[in-house]
C-alpha cells in the first residue's frame, strides 16, 4: 500500500484557510484522491472538548498548559485519525497542525521555542506533513475579515502585538522547513490564489 500524502494548511484566523481547504478537497477528489478533512485541536472526540476549553474560555492559561493540552489532542488525532489514513493510503487535509502551536503558544505567548521542538519529537516521532499551505496575512486584515464572519474565540480576542509575533512565528518556520512550507500571498483574491495553489499540488 501506498501511503498517503498529508497535507496542512496554517495561517491566521481571516487568511481563508477554510475556503482555500474546501477548495482543495474538490480538486483533490476531482483527481480520485481517497482523503479525509480534519482539523486542529480537534478530530477526534477528545481533541474536540479540548478545543472547546481552549478556543471558547475567557480565561488565559499558562502558554506551557495551552501547548500540552494541543499536543495532548495531537496525539489522539495521529494515533486515532491521521496515521491509520495514511497508512490506509488515503490522503489527509488538515486545518492547522503543530507549526500552529509554534505559532500561537511560541511565538504569541512567549513559550520556549525549543520546549515546542520537544513536545514534537515526543508526541510525532518522525512523523511531518509532507506539504504545508501558510497563507500569509498582515494581522490588521485578518482580523477584520474574522471579526465580519463569526463570534471571534479566546484567540482571535488577543491584542494586535500578539498577531504580529504569530505571524513571525510562522515566517521562522517557513524559514526553517523550506522544503515543506510554502507561503501563500492571502491578501490577493481567492482566484488568483487557486491559481498559486492549482501549480503547487500538481507537484506532489
Amino acid at each position: 500500500m501506498i501511503r498517503g500524502k498529508f497535507i496542512t494548511l496554517e495561517g491566521m484566523d481571516g487568511a481563508g484557510k477554510t475556503t482555500h481547504l474546501d477548495w482543495l478537497r474538490g480538486r483533490l477528489e476531482a483527481r480520485g484522491v481517497s482523503l479525509i478533512v480534519t482539523r486542529e485541536p480537534g478530530g477526534t472526540p477528545l481533541g474536540e472538548a479540548l478545543r472547546k476549553l481552549l478556543l471558547d474560555s475567557h480565561d488565559r492559561c499558562h502558554p506551557d498548559t495551552e501547548a500540552l493540552l494541543m499536543f495532548a489532542a495531537r496525539r489522539e488525532h495521529i494515533a486515532q485519525v491521521i496515521a491509520p489514513a495514511l497508512a490506509a493510503g488515503r490522503w489527509v487535509l488538515c486545518d492547522r497542525f503543530t507549526d500552529a502551536t509554534y505559532a500561537y503558544q511560541a511565538g504569541g505567548s512567549g513559550m520556549a521555542w525549543d520546549r515546542v521542538a520537544e513536545l514534537e519529537r515526543w508526541v510525532q516521532g518522525a512523523l511531518q506533513p509532507d506539504l504545508t499551505l501558510y497563507f500569509d496575512l498582515d494581522p490588521d486584515v485578518g482580523q477584520a475579515r474574522a471579526r465580519q464572519s463569526r463570534v471571534p474565540d479566546r484567540f482571535e480576542r488577543e491584542q494586535r502585538d500578539f498577531y504580529e509575533r504569530v505571524r513571525s512565528a510562522y515566517l521562522r518556520r517557513a524559514a526553517e522547513h523550506p522544503q515543506r512550507i510554502r507561503v501563500v500571498d492571502a491578501a490577493r483574491a481567492i482566484p488568483e490564489i487557486q491559481v498559486e495553489l492549482e501549480k503547487i499540488i500538481s507537484t506532489i
